[in-house]
């Protein structure tokens, strides 16, 4: 290959990467502006390709393709505690992609604080130096304990806790394990919105699980079980029985029931007024 036709595959390679710098538009959000310690941290990236061809994002661990950027308010910079691992992604002309991304699973974002966050995509042109999106914000804080009660697991102790937070949405009830030692959450996560004027009922049965009763609608509970790590066990529905409002019952051998309740399934409740419609279509 001659100097000259080296050159012109340079200056043809340099307007392609300019090309599709100019013509791939990115941006990122957060799910919600505050989040619970423990709980999953997600931002969604979304990449839309205006070259005029096909293009496919691939990278290798060393370098891939999306990467992220955290800083704290004071300015630290996050650092990171597992590496990305995106798969190889094509993205038709004229279309769009979004990738939801668990930022507590690339940082360490345990602790409570305001934070900033960007993401780089490197292009797949043959530089692939990239570009970054804009940046999005979000607070982590602790939430307000509505009841704890510490468990013995192996030699460790774990805490059970269950959070009054509300953020951007209704009150919602949270679970979360701590583990003791560290007084670090192992897990936390949202059981749902709930209706205070109904004081949840909690307890752990015998085989260690966390059961928490609270209401949900103005004739419903929600029934959630939660294990020793952080692990939603159980999701159940309940109506109110014949006898006033349900509760949790615990028997000798440490089981733990929901009483006074009738037992809600969604299915059963279509089946019967599909039935019920099939039934009123009839002639008369």
């Amino acid at each position: 290959m001659t100097a000259r036709a080296i050159f012109r595959l340079c200056v043809v390679l340099l307007a392609s990467a300019f090309t599709a710098h100019g013509q791939i538009v990115t941006s990122l959000a957060m799910t919600k502006k505050q989040y619970l310690a423990g709980e999953p941290v997600l931002a969604v990236v979304t990449i839309t390709n205006h070259a005029g061809q096909d293009l496919t994002f691939h990278g290798d661990p060393r370098k891939p393709w999306l990467d992220f950027v955290v800083k704290r308010d004071s300015g630290t910079l996050g650092i990171p505690s597992g590496r990305p691992g995106f798969g190889a992604v094509k993205i038709p002309a004229g279309q769009s992609m979004s990738r939801q991304v668990d930022l507590g699973t690339l940082f360490p974002l345990k602790d409570q604080g305001t934070f900033n966050v960007y993401a780089l995509v490197r292009t797949p042109d043959p530089g692939g130096q990239g570009f970054t999106t804009n940046r999005a914000m979000f607070n982590i804080t602790g939430g307000r304990p509505y009841w704890t009660q510490k468990v013995g697991v192996k030699g460790q102790t774990r805490e059970f806790r269950v959070l009054n937070f509300a953020s951007e949405q209704n009150p919602q009830l949270y679970a979360q394990v701590l583990d003791d030692r560290t007084g670090m959450p192992i897990s936390t996560f949202s059981m749902g919105e709930a209706l205070l004027f109904r004081k949840p009922q909690v307890t752990v049965d015998g085989s260690q699980i966390m059961h928490v009763l609270f209401l949900v609608s103005p004739t419903m509970w929600s029934h959630v079980q939660v294990d020793v790590n952080g692990k939603l066990v159980k999701r159940e529905l309940h109506l109110r029985g014949n006898q006033g409002d349900p509760s949790l019952m615990t028997f000798g051998d440490g089981r733990v029931a929901v009483a006074n309740s009738q037992l809600y399934d969604p299915a059963a409740v279509e089946a019967a007024r599909s039935k019920a419609r099939k039934a009123s279509d009839r002639p008369n």
